[in-house]
C-alpha cells in the first residue's frame, strides 16, 4: 500500500538508515586502546655514556698499564700498583670531565630556557600548563653531579677487573693470561650491555668492544717492551 502525505508526495520508495559510526572514528577509538611505544631510547644516551662507556675506559686504560709496565717488570707489586694509581688518577680525570662537561651542557639549556620564556612572556598560560611546564624542565634538565658520580664509578668497577685478576697470581706468564682472559670476558659483557641498553646490534658491538680492548692492550705492550729493551 502506499502511503501519500497531503500534499501528494510519495513515501514508498524512501529508505531510511540509521547512520552508523565512519571509520576514521573508528580508527581513533582504536587508536586510544591500542598501548603505544614511544620511548625514546636516546635518552639514555647520558647515564649510558657515562656508566657503560666509563666502564669500558676503567677496564681498557688499567689493562693496557698493568700490561705496559709487566712488559719490562715482571714483578707483580710494580704491576698492582700501577694498577691502583691508573684507578684513582682515571676516576677523577673521568669525574671532573664528565662535570664539565655536563655543567656546560646545563648552562646552555638554562640559557635556552631563559629565552625561551622571554619569547613566551606575552602569552599568559594557565595555572596546568605552567605547573606541567616547570615539572617538564626539571626532569630535562641534566645533573652534573650524578653524571660525574656515575662515570667515576663506573671507571672504578671497570678498573678492578684486571686488578683482581693479577692480584693472587705470582707466576708472571700465567699473571699476564689471567688478566687478559679476564678483561676479553668483560670486554664483551661490556659491549653487549651496552648494546642491549641502547637497543643496537648485540654481536657487532661486543666484537668492537673487544677487538678495540685488545688493541690497546697490545700497543701498550709493545711500545713499552720496545722502550725498555733499547735501555732508556
Amino acid at each position: 500500500m502506499e502511503t501519500t502525505t497531503t500534499n501528494g508526495t510519495s513515501f514508498s520508495n524512501q529508505k531510511f538508515t540509521i547512520p552508523a559510526v565512519s571509520d576514521v572514528e573508528q580508527q581513533q577509538a582504536s587508536m586510544e586502546l591500542e598501548p603505544t611505544d614511544d620511548f625514546n631510547y636516546s635518552k639514555r644516551s647520558q647515564w649510558l655514556r657515562a656508566a657503560v662507556l666509563g666502564a669500558n675506559d676503567g677496564l681498557v686504560s688499567t689493562a693496557s698499564l698493568m700490561m705496559g709496565v709487566g712488559a719490562v717488570k715482571q714483578d707483580i707489586k710494580a704491576m698492582i700498583l700501577t694498577g691502583f694509581a691508573g684507578l684513582v688518577a682515571g676516576a677523577c680525570s673521568m669525574a671532573i670531565g664528565e662535570f664539565v662537561s655536563v655543567y656546560s651542557q646545563l648552562d646552555i639549556e638554562l640559557a635556552q630556557m631563559k629565552r625561551d620564556k622571554q619569547r613566551d612572556e606575552n602569552r599568559e598560560p594557565s595555572d596546568e600548563e605552567e605547573e606541567k611546564g616547570k615539572q617538564g624542565e626539571k626532569e630535562s634538565l641534566p645533573n652534573p653531579l650524578q653524571a660525574s658520580a656515575a662515570s667515576a664509578l663506573a671507571f672504578s668497577v671497570g678498573a678492578m677487573v684486571p686488578l683482581l685478576a693479577a692480584s693472587f697470581i705470582k707466576e708472571y706468564k700465567v699473571r699476564v693470561g689471567v688478566v687478559i682472559g679476564a678483561v676479553s670476558l668483560a670486554l664483551l659483557v661490556f659491549g653487549w650491555l651496552g648494546a642491549v641498553l641502547g637497543k643496537a646490534p648485540r654481536v657487532r658491538s661486543a666484537v668492537r668492544v673487544l677487538v678495540g680492548g685488545w688493541v690497546a692492550m697490545a700497543i701498550t705492550f709493545g711500545l713499552t717492551k720496545l722502550i725498555g729493551s733499547s735501555g732508556l
